[in-house]
């Protein structure tokens, strides 16, 4: 990213994020990176349940190049589990839990995977499955918070944190 690029992530992270909230991160390098560049200055977590879904044997695959597995409804897909990789509701199952304890406990940025952020919306919905129609783009933002009595709002999706 180019340094007016992240400029202005940073500024536009700045009005998002005004106050003091925890910095966790997935333990996989791309995100890591993304935390230090964002917020140079700041400690982050790495949480292993933030991890993308292990796509097991299609992971780094074009999507040209994977099987074609006919139509599936947003149900069966994300049911479907890769070969020696995981769901998309186990990836549910797996961050669900974490996003709740992370909410519990304060503000907090999370810098995670598209997946993860399906899930946090699938979670705030109430539709795990339907949240594979969500379209996230990278480095952009998601607002999710717990309400007093355990609802959920969705302030924002897929905000550009900076121009192309």
């Amino acid at each position: 990213m180019a340094p007016e690029q992240l400029a202005a992530a940073r500024q536009r992270l700045a009005l998002f994020c005004p106050g003091p909230a925890r910095l966790l991160t997935s333990p996989l390098q791309r995100c890591r990176q993304t935390a230090q560049a964002l917020f140079p200055t700041r400690p982050a977590d790495a949480d292993p349940r933030l991890r993308e879904q292990d796509f097991g044997a299609w992971e780094g695959q074009q999507a040209e190049s994977l099987p074609d597995l006919g139509p599936l409804s947003r149900v069966a897909l994300a049911a479907h589990c890769p070969p020696g990789g995981e769901s998309f509701l186990a990836l549910t199952a797996r961050a669900a839990p974490a996003l709740q304890e992370i909410a519990t406990h304060g503000p907090a940025i999370l810098i995670t995977h598209a997946g993860v952020i399906r899930a946090a919306l699938g979670l705030a919905l109430g539709v795990p499955a339907s949240a594979l129609g969500f379209e996230i783009a990278p480095l952009s933002a998601t607002r999710v918070t717990l309400l007093p009595g355990g609802q959920w709002s969705i302030g924002f999706t897929n905000l550009a944190l900076a121009a192309p």
